[in-house]
């Protein structure tokens, strides 16, 4: 840190010296920011991004039902993303339970049932991605 900088921090109040150094020492949680990571990764996956940025319908109502997901494969709705980041939740869960499953090599029962519970996970999310790309989008 300069010189000019020590001394400014060194000239506000206490209670403001104290607050900085607080914030500037602080070291936030990996889990919390493993969480934000993952969070943003799922967000941008699931289509985020096109969302803010093309402002599509949530849906539409055409031939007495609506229509949640749009058939055309360049275009989206909002239930489109809210499906695919639901679904990648899905899948990125299960990859977490698989892992978690390796700390418990004491307890193999609950450890196989993680296993599983994650790998059911992994599969329902693949699949399920599957079946809207080839049922709903036509590809």
């Amino acid at each position: 840190m300069s010189q000019t900088a020590k001394r400014r921090i060194s000239s506000m109040s206490y209670s403001l010296n104290k607050l900085y150094r607080r914030l500037s020492t602080t070291k936030p949680s990996t889990f919390i920011l493993s969480a934000i990571t993952i969070a943003f990764v799922v967000f941008l996956f699931g289509g985020g991004v096109y969302n803010l940025i093309v402002r599509p319908y949530p849906a539409i109502y055409y031939g007495g039902r609506f229509i949640l997901v749009d058939p055309r494969l360049s275009e989206q709705f909002i239930a489109d993303s809210i499906v695919a980041m639901i679904l990648y939740a899905f899948g990125t869960i299960g990859l977490i339970m698989i892992y978690q499953s390796t700390k418990y090599a004491y307890k193999p029962r609950q450890a196989y049932m993680m296993f599983i519970v994650g790998v059911v996970l992994i599969l329902l999310a693949f699949i399920s991605l599957e079946y809207v790309m080839h049922a709903w989008k036509g590809v």
